[in-house]
């Protein structure tokens, strides 16, 4: 099967590319920047030279069609991920409008399936205690998930119309190898450097890039089923719960306070305010603030338990923390001590942790 993959550079979509390629299929990417092929992808191990590539954009009309032509599937993975004031123009030029040109382009290239890769957010605020495939669409109070609802509007639309259009939520994801060090890998980055000592409570779904990128390839390859929505694999985890599994991967004590939401989202707004006016990243956004106040779990069958896409369930997240912290150090994102216990080799890892148990396993004799 070839498969065109939209945003085939990023995050979401350079993991899977490399769980498409596993499972045998051809890939066709759609990428502004060739270069950025084997850089996203050759970590993945997967060789840019056995990717045909097109150069062009979403938001163009003959490059789209160019890299539909011919192609049996579509993932649809490209967007402006990101809650950085500085980047809304081109957050409203690209993730709707991008989503648009996509959709009617395979569609009239008579492909089956489309992919629409969607997210969480677009489902926010939700109007009940969890949110299911058919909730209603968000009207979020924020620039990114504001497009993220518009461009899930776009798809279901298709849908309504009988296209063979299939939308996936992810959650927040994480995990290793993120090209473009999104937002969610920033903002893991600057909690361990030490920029993020104040957290809003609330929570939102957490996930791992590669869990989704499986669900990815199953739903390409395996029938689509009514309703044609499916949530990434995930797992809901309060602000607290986010805190503490990076405290535990680490072992650091990472000191930190936590304020209601209400009462964070003017400090987002003023940092929003602010960022246009200063070269570097402030870590107070906005939009990540008010994620956390308004975020709702997945019903859990289908986003946790055996009614998960195609049984495809959340890896440990202990596992996730590990390998995205362990990879934020080797790549130069982390010093040795902001990575804690895991810039050691794995074997130190394993004695220290070894060494650890013997001694909570004294503790508790002396304790008897």
């Amino acid at each position: 099967m070839l498969v065109t993959v939209t945003g085939g550079t990023g995050f979401v979509g350079s993991h899977s590319v490399a769980a498409l390629v596993a499972a045998g299929h051809r890939v066709r990417l759609l990428v502004r920047d060739p270069a950025a092929v084997e850089r996203a992808l050759e970590p993945l191990g997967v060789s840019g030279n056995s990717i045909d590539v097109v150069v062009g954009g979403v938001t163009q009309e003959i490059a789209v069609a160019r890299a539909v032509r011919g192609a049996d599937a579509v993932l649809h993975a490209a967007s402006v991920y990101s809650f950085d004031s500085r980047q809304r123009a081109a957050i409203r030029a690209t993730n709707a409008h991008g989503t648009e040109i996509v959709l009617n382009a395979a569609r009239r290239a008579w492909i089956d399936p489309i992919v629409h890769v969607s997210s969480v957010v677009a489902l926010y605020p939700a109007a009940g205690r969890v949110i299911r495939t058919d909730s209603p669409v968000g009207r979020p109070h924020d620039a990114y998930m504001a497009s993220k609802a518009e461009a899930e509007i776009i798809a279901r639309r298709h849908q309504d119309d009988g296209a063979p259009v299939v939308i996936s939520y992810p959650p927040a994801l994480l995990g290793p190898h993120d090209p473009r060090l999104g937002d969610q890998s920033s903002r893991l980055r600057d909690l361990l450097r030490g920029l993020m000592p104040m957290w809003p409570l609330g929570g939102f779904p957490v996930g791992d890039v590669r869990d989704t990128a499986l669900m990815h390839a199953a739903l390409l390859t395996s029938p689509a089923h009514y309703p044609y929505r499916y949530f990434g694999p995930n797992r809901y985890l309060t602000t607290r719960e986010f805190i503490g599994a990076v405290r535990a991967a680490t072992g650091r004590m990472l000191p930190t306070a936590f304020l209601p939401a209400t009462a964070m989202l003017p400090v987002g707004l003023l940092a929003d305010r602010m960022q246009r006016f200063v070269p570097w990243h402030l870590p107070a956004e906005h939009g990540a603030i008010y994620t956390c106040a308004c975020a709702t779990r997945v019903d859990e069958e289908q986003g946790e338990g055996e009614g998960a896409a195609h049984g495809i369930r959340p890896r440990p997240l202990s596992e996730t923390f590990a390998d995205a912290i362990g990879w934020l150090y080797r790549s130069g994102q982390l010093s040795a001590r902001q990575a804690g216990a895991l810039s050691r080799e794995p074997a130190e890892r394993r004695a220290a942790a070894m060494l650890a148990q013997e001694v909570s396993s004294i503790s508790s004799r002396s304790d008897g």
